[in-house]
């Protein structure tokens, strides 16, 4: 079982620098930043989490950008997007995106993926909100080619480019692992066809689903040891240690100044510019949320980092 960490790096949000170090400090396996290019004031279809959509899906930074800066003062940690919106990107310049941060991170990064719910970011980007998982699909297919081949070309629907060169290559071969996110059993199974992992989306008892994932990929002639789980915010209990845990940390610049002090220097300095934590238990076969205040949560990180 791997734990990392996640966060919207925003102009207020602790950086993803000084997280990163952090949670490298710590033993954590990875950070991983997420994508909205901006927010329509129109809104065709509703916030999944309900109730009106938070500030920092405004404010997000470009993970490529944060991520590959976090890039230059760790070693270790692996850096993911959570989820990169491909299906409102041009394929040929995220296929170099990804190839470049792989590259400057050296060999260090996790490419999550997902389809997106926002109808009104995407269409402003030109795509069509029925046809976005296909084009999704197309995108990474097309990106494979460009990553795996000399000379590269793609003739789908949504994507289409006739022979060409494009380089750098990534440095993990034969690319960086892709991890789509989505609900079962539709998100399944497009992590099954074209993905090296699968980001849940849906919320509820994760235990109740994996039994059913795992026969549907082997109904596709596919290993369900080889593709990867990554849990963000799910409530419920796995089944086992073989799941990624990944902790949402809120952005908010302010602190309940009537906490007491966190319980480490170390901890105190992750949580200064943080309000609060999220985090899970590690019991064998548990997996919980719990949302923490500032104080709470400095004294939890490093719980946390010290029985992984």
């Amino acid at each position: 079982m791997h734990f990392g960490g996640a966060m919207f790096f925003t102009d207020y949000s602790m950086s993803a620098m000084e997280l990163a170090r952090a949670l490298e400090e710590r033993g954590f396996e990875s950070v991983w930043a997420p994508e909205h290019s901006h927010i329509p004031l129109s809104r065709k279809t509703p916030f999944p989490g309900g109730g009106d959509l938070p500030k920092q899906y405004y404010d997000a930074m470009d993970p490529f950008v944060v991520l590959a800066a976090a890039s230059q003062v760790t070693k270790t940690i692996k850096f993911g997007t959570g989820v990169l919106l491909v299906q409102q990107r041009d394929a040929i310049q995220t296929a170099k995106l990804v190839a470049s941060i792989d590259q400057v991170s050296q060999g260090r990064f996790l490419f999550g993926v997902g389809g997106g719910w926002n109808q009104d970011e995407m269409e402003n980007h030109g795509t069509i909100y029925a046809s976005r998982f296909k084009r999704m699909r197309e995108s990474i297919e097309a990106m494979k080619e460009i990553w795996t081949k000399p000379e590269a070309e793609y003739h789908g629907e949504f994507v289409h480019f006739d022979p060409m060169i494009a380089r750098p290559k990534p440095v993990q071969k034969p690319h960086p692992p892709i991890h789509v996110g989505g609900a079962f059993p539709h998100g399944a199974r497009r992590a099954i066809r074209y993905g090296d992992g699968w980001i849940p989306t849906a919320r509820g008892n994760i235990a109740e689903v994996l039994p059913k994932f795992r026969d549907m990929a082997r109904e596709a002639g596919r290993d369900p040891a080889s593709i990867e789980i990554s849990l963000f915010g799910l409530g419920g209990t796995a089944d086992g240690g073989d799941q990624n845990l990944i902790a949402s940390l809120k952005p908010h610049p302010l602190i309940d100044q009537r906490a007491p002090r966190p319980s480490s220097p170390r901890a105190a300095h992750l949580l200064s510019r943080v309000f609060g934590f999220s985090t899970t238990s590690t019991r064998p076969g548990q997996f919980s949320v719990v949302t923490w205040t500032a104080a709470m949560a400095a004294e939890r990180i490093d719980c946390v980092a010290r029985r992984r």
